[in-house]
């Protein structure tokens, strides 16, 4: 998310979150920033200082969807402290009630999300109440709307397509943010995916080690070691480069990210395989050569679907005859990425425009329709990305002034909580997974 021009209410860019120098109130640390209303920095966050527009029958349509679904929900949603609905479980406070309706009239989930960030509704148990609706997903809404979801969900902007440029954009939007807020709430492996831990609760120092077991298995995957020439797509920070280079492989590592491209080589050099790997800023599909094995952590998300036969057929054209490519994706049902394919999003529009989760099944129709490459196995670890994602959401919760301090305001502090308790929450309610993928050309099997 880089630094933008202040757009106007409706447009689909975000402008800059950090804040001019001065004094703001901060919240305790432990505690979710709260950002009234009229805090809310209209230059910055037009979308949610602004007032929604919606009609009065579209506000009122939306009101009583939502208390519909709420009163059948294990969870209480408290309207202005007066009036409750729900079946009992974590507190939802609605502060603005009018507000709320108002936003979801006008914008679906992405008006549940604004609602949030300007602190129309709040909870003190913020996961626990997305993990109830998180698992109730596919019922929120009456089935005869969800077949006319074309006609009231917002469609994606063309300019989140993934194309070469717009890759370039969209990486930049969330990578180039910051490193140093990456650094804050990210353990000092730099890894922004899942872990992969021994036992349940994680610990939080526990998590580098985690981190590199994750890395391990798939490098071991791959079966990369000493002379392995590895293509990785998705550089990230440089930790799986780091340790691939330390079992003896040469490594070539792709990133659109020229902030994450100088941290990684800075901690390339530190470890000492400066001259083991080559860190590029490079489009997966302008890959050239082939190598014995590549591997892919997380990055296919941000492909997009009708870029995934690309994505697919690259990586069979780097992959050298008996060679293995491992990868780590996040997937989602095949019904409900088929239901909400080209949905706009909340998450499209703060943090990952562009992006697609994909299906088990979405990944075995697209490798057999368009390439050679097999499936060989597949491991999944939804619940250790819920506990990394609970490390990470603490530790951000833990570290609000020195988020403060580098210029991010609370309207940006609360979409961010929002954000890491809203993915926690699809792999706490099984919505959402992580899985590990072992595949190789059909006919090396």
């Amino acid at each position: 998310m880089t630094p933008r021009k202040a757009c106007s209410e409706g447009a689909h860019h975000v402008p800059s979150p950090r804040r001019r120098p001065g004094p703001e109130r901060t919240a305790p640390a432990g505690t979710a920033p709260t950002a009234p209303a009229g805090r809310v920095d209209p230059g910055r966050w037009p979308d949610v200082a602004g007032r929604p527009r919606a009609s009065w029958a579209r506000t009122a349509v939306a009101e009583r969807l939502v208390r519909r679904a709420l009163a059948g929900l294990p969870l209480q949603a408290r309207l202005a402290g007066r009036e409750s609905v729900g079946r009992g479980g974590p507190l939802m406070e609605i502060h603005r009630p009018d507000a709320f309706f108002r936003r979801i009239g006008a914008g679906g989930l992405v008006g549940f999300g604004e609602s949030y960030m300007a602190g129309e509704w709040d909870s003190p148990d913020l996961v626990g109440v997305l993990t109830v609706l998180a698992g109730q997903v596919a019922e929120l809404v009456p089935a005869p709307l969800q077949r006319l979801r074309r006609l009231w969900a917002p469609s994606r902007p063309p300019a989140q397509s993934n194309t070469p440029e717009g890759s370039r954009a969209n990486i930049r939007h969330h990578y180039d943010l910051s490193n140093d807020l990456f650094a804050l709430f990210l353990d000092e492996t730099l890894s922004y995916s899942s872990a992969l831990f021994r036992g349940f609760p994680a610990e939080a120092d526990l998590l580098p080690a985690a981190q590199h077991r994750k890395i391990d298995r798939l490098l071991d995957l791959a079966e990369v070691g000493p002379g392995t020439e590895l293509l990785e797509i998705g550089t990230g920070w440089g930790e799986l480069a780091v340790r691939a280079a330390a079992r003896g492989a040469r490594v070539t590592t792709l990133t659109l990210s020229r902030e994450q491209r100088a941290l990684a080589r800075e901690r390339i050099r530190e470890a000492g395989h400066q001259d083991r790997v080559d860190v590029r800023l490079l489009d997966y599909r302008d890959a050239t050569g082939q190598y014995d094995a590549v591997v892919s952590v997380e990055m296919i998300e941000a492909v997009g679907e009708e870029f995934w036969p690309e994505y697919f057929r690259t990586l069979q054209r780097c992959l050298a005859p008996g060679g293995r490519i491992a990868l780590q994706a996040i997937t989602m049902p095949d019904d409900r990425m088929r239901a909400s394919r080209g949905t706009y999003t909340w998450i499209h529009k703060y943090i990952f425009p562009g992006g697609t989760l994909p299906s088990t099944e979405a990944l075995e129709r697209v490798t057999t329709t368009h390439t050679g490459l097999r499936t060989r196995r597949r491991d999944g670890y939804g619940t250790h990305y819920a506990e990394t994602l609970r490390l990470w959401r603490e530790r951000f919760t833990e570290r609000t002034a020195e988020v403060d301090a580098l210029g991010f305001d609370a309207t940006f502090r609360r979409m961010w909580t929002f954000y890491l308790a809203y993915s926690e929450a699809g792999f706490r309610s099984g919505y959402l997974d992580v899985q590990q993928l072992l595949l190789t050309r059909e006919d090396d099997a």
